[in-house]
């Protein structure tokens, strides 16, 4: 499975923590920015990620920034995304078996490393359900085309 990972500079430190542990896991994955503590834009670094996840270029995307409010938001106006904000493992389970999630998004001032990383192994290891959650996610896509045009 290939990794596209990004965060803004509220999430930079949190990204780090996590680089280090994917490649404890031997997951591949790609830092797509931001590369420093110097404050930036988290829409720019929403739509690196999330443009290379809906191509299909990797199976799934991780993103960052102060809360993974906005961050999230962003990368779910890229049709194909469906991003998931986690602060706790049931939710990124859920996000998986249930909705299909293909970008973990966590907020780097609202949990701490251990955490992070609890989670992100929960999400990555998360297959999805299909059955009647993949009507859902159909809808969900039938929504998308109808109001963006793909």
């Amino acid at each position: 499975m290939r990794i596209a990972i990004g965060s803004d500079h509220g999430g930079f430190e949190l990204k780090e923590n996590i680089k280090q542990w994917l490649s404890e896991k031997g997951y591949q994955f790609v830092d797509m920015g931001c590369h420093s503590l110097e404050a930036v834009d988290y829409p720019d670094y929403a739509l690196k990620v999330a443009e290379v996840v809906s191509r299909g270029e990797f199976e799934r995307g991780i993103l960052i920034c102060g809360t993974g409010i906005g961050i999230s938001i962003a990368a779910n106006k890229v049709p194909g995304i469906r991003a998931a904000l986690c602060h706790e493992t049931f939710s990124a389970v859920a996000s998986r078996e249930h909705n299909d999630a293909n970008i973990l998004v966590m907020g780097g001032r609202v949990i701490g490393p251990g955490l992070a990383r609890q989670i992100t192994e929960f999400w990555l290891q998360t297959e999805f359900a299909g059955g009647r959650h993949a009507c859902r996610v159909a809808k969900i896509a039938a929504l998308e085309k109808k109001y963006c045009g793909r």
